[in-house]
């Protein structure tokens, strides 16, 4: 049976509502004013995570955004990664920064539509060509007037090579002082020490497996800092020798590619294939055997002279690609006919000559100066680059006088200096020529051409052109865009010294950047330089012998100052030289030049290219590798006659017959006599 209880309070039942009666009602106020604040400031509070939990959503919706592949973008510039984490390449925004707010991304594109400065059109595409190689496409339209864009490169972290051949010139780039950002031009490094080379390209590569390519169209200047390593790419037109657009005169436009590969020579081969052009063809073998002899060197050129220079150079028991013919063979500078004081009975000297197995080229250029008869001619006919608005010649100041230059954007230029040439070549049986300047930097400072030149540079590479007829055994010694040029380039005048301001500590660094530019058919300067001493009228005997060492083991050897100037022992040592150079070199060199056309690859190769992974080949300057497999080690250093010299892993057999095998190592002071160069081959 169910028992009832009594009910309690907060009982629900019969009991309780039995007892049940309505309270009394109380008066009811108005809430606390410490209740109405805590109320609202309740309210502020859930309000405020609301903001902030939308603000953390869209920062992770737009740092998502801002990151495509391995690149981060920020407003203020965009690293690169490694696959591990790690940054590879960093470069800032310097003349602006972006309006992240105006940014989106669209597949493997970044854009951005502002900057803090004003409207722009920016953007970083992702290509994958290929699954080893990732590159990231980078543009910054400046769309306000008259503004420039700087972008600054970090070289923090690694080691960079290429550029320009420069008048100081390590390997790897060593950054000096602080430079403004400067026309990126070709020019002669020996009268102006300031300037960029007579050999240059856009082009950089990282010993990261990172490599920088600026476009052709950019109105490009590099400027450096020493103290915070890093190169400074700007785009401008304002006091500058680039003239811009006609259709877009005002806006300017940074553009360039940064690829990434597995290892610095892997990236590097796939920058050269995908944007260097190639030789179709080599040079004359008999300039990668047998040694230029050039007339340089004589007091005097004339044709009693230049017979007994050819006599002295069979005598003495050497051989001869070509004999050049340079210089003070003309009546004047800009005439294309022998002296007939000087050369009397040219016709037969050249008979002569060939007649004892010589081929001849001759000293050419692009001036044509006021003295000259030249020069009236080039007036009459419009064939010199002009003062702008005027049909009159822009004279420029050369190292032999004052001149007109040839505008070699003009077809009938072009066809009068190679009509010349050609005369030349069949009236006397002429072999080639030896293409002298060309540097952009001979252009006067406010110049017109008969056809605008939107990069001053392109001038440099209409004048190597004119050498495309006569490339067998012709010389070069400026370029851009000019790979495919079929013949040698040589580097720039050197000094008669020891160290690397043009003298002969500078020549492998030069051969490695310019082989890294992507040109292979490579001459050094006359060996011993060219600054003789005023006490004996030679060079130091030491350096020139230690410089014929070294250009022995380069793609071809030019002699000006002959070694019977000295005495029999320096004779015997570039008999001996010659001899090696025809019968160990050239035979490499002559293999790697055929592989050229197809792959680009150097002839001359850095340590690092056959050990990527081994920091201490990044940083050799005094080494160099033929192919893969022949080291060279050459001494270049006053009084000694032993060197340091590293050998990258693997099992090298040395000239004296020694093996080492324990590698990567050094030789601690590896004896190398007067009369020898240290090199190794691998042997597995």
């Amino acid at each position: 049976m169910y028992q009832i209880v009594s009910a309690t309070v907060g009982d629900f039942g019969i009991g309780a509502m039995s007892r049940y009666s309505p309270p009394k009602r109380k008066r009811v106020g108005r809430p606390s004013q410490p209740v109405i604040i805590a109320s609202t400031l309740g309210v502020i509070l859930v309000l405020a995570a609301i903001v902030a939990w939308c603000y953390y959503t869209s920062s992770l919706h737009k740092a998502n955004l801002l990151t495509t592949e391995r690149l981060d973008l920020k407003k203020d510039g965009f690293v690169i990664r490694s696959q591990t984490g790690i940054v590879i390449f960093k470069m800032e925004f310097r003349s602006g920064t972006l309006d992240l707010d105006s940014c989106s991304k669209e597949g493997q594109l970044l854009r951005c539509d502002k900057s803090m400065a004003g409207n722009i059109h920016f953007f970083i595409e992702t290509v994958k060509p290929k699954d080893t190689v990732e590159c990231y496409r980078v543009r910054w339209d400046e769309l306000e007037e008259h503004r420039l864009v700087e972008h600054v490169m970090s070289c923090s972290g690694s080691y960079w090579y290429g550029g320009a051949e420069t008048w100081l010139q390590h390997w790897p780039i060593v950054l000096k002082g602080h430079q403004a950002p400067k026309p990126f031009i070709t020019g002669d490094i020996h009268s102006n020490h300031q300037a960029f080379g007579g050999i240059l390209e856009r082009y950089w590569l990282s010993s990261n497996a990172t490599a920088i390519k600026i476009n052709d169209s950019v109105p490009f200047h590099l400027g450096w800092d020493e103290t915070n390593r890093t190169l400074w790419f700007q785009a401008r037109y304002n006091d500058s020798p680039y003239r811009p657009d006609p259709d877009n005169p005002h806006h300017v436009t940074l553009s360039y590619r940064v690829c990434v590969g597995l290892d610095v020579t892997s990236i590097h081969k796939y920058m050269v294939r995908r944007y260097f052009n190639k030789p179709n063809k080599a040079p004359s073998e008999a300039v990668f055997r047998q040694p230029i002899w050039s007339t340089r060197a004589l007091k005097e050129v004339n044709q009693e002279r230049t017979l007994k220079f050819a006599s002295d150079i069979q005598k003495n028991g050497f051989n001869c690609s070509h004999l050049e013919l340079y210089d003070r063979y003309t009546s004047g500078y800009g005439e294309f006919e022998l002296d007939p004081i000087k050369f009397p009975n040219a016709s037969a000297m050249f008979q002569k000559l060939r007649e004892d197995g010589f081929q001849i080229t001759l000293w050419t250029h692009p001036f044509v100066n006021y003295n000259s008869v030249n020069f009236g001619v080039g007036i009459e006919r419009g064939l010199f680059v002009r003062v702008p608005g005027s049909q009159l010649p822009a004279l420029v100041r050369w190292w032999n006088g004052i001149a007109g230059i040839l505008d070699f954007t003009n077809p009938e230029a072009r066809d009068w200096y190679a009509l010349n040439l050609r005369t030349l070549k069949n009236k006397y049986g002429v072999a080639s020529f030896k293409f002298d300047a060309g540097e952009t930097s001979y252009l006067p400072q406010q110049f017109s051409t008969f056809v605008p030149l939107q990069d001053p540079s392109t001038f440099t590479r209409r004048y190597t052109e004119m050498a495309i007829p006569f490339n067998d055994r012709a010389e070069l010694r400026s370029g851009y865009q000019s790979q495919n040029i079929s013949c040698f380039f040589r580097i720039i005048d050197r000094e008669s010294l020891w160290g690397y301001t043009l003298g002969l500590k500078s020549i492998i660094p030069t051969v490695l950047t310019i082989s890294i530019l992507g040109y292979q058919f490579i001459m050094p300067d006359i060996i011993g330089g060219n600054t003789y001493s005023n006490l004996t009228g030679l060079p130091d005997r030491e350096l020139y012998i230690r410089w014929l060492e070294l250009s022995a083991f380069m793609p071809a050897m030019q002699f000006s100052l002959p070694p019977w100037h000295y005495d029999d022992e320096v004779v015997n040592i570039a008999k001996k030289f010659t001899a090696l150079h025809e019968s160990l070199v050239a035979p490499r060199v002559l293999e790697l030049a055929g592989e050229v056309l197809y792959t680009g690859d150097p002839i001359i190769r850095p340590l690092w290219w056959i050990a990527t992974d081994d920091e201490a080949a990044y940083k050799i300057d005094s080494q160099f590798l033929i192919g893969d497999d022949l080291l060279v080690a050459p001494v270049l250093e006053l009084g000694k006659q032993e060197r340091d010299i590293y050998l990258p892993a693997g099992r090298w057999r040395s000239y004296k017959g020694e093996y080492f095998d324990k590698g990567p190592m050094y030789l601690t002071d590896y004896p190398v006599d007067l009369d020898e160069v240290a090199y190794f081959v691998w042997s597995g």
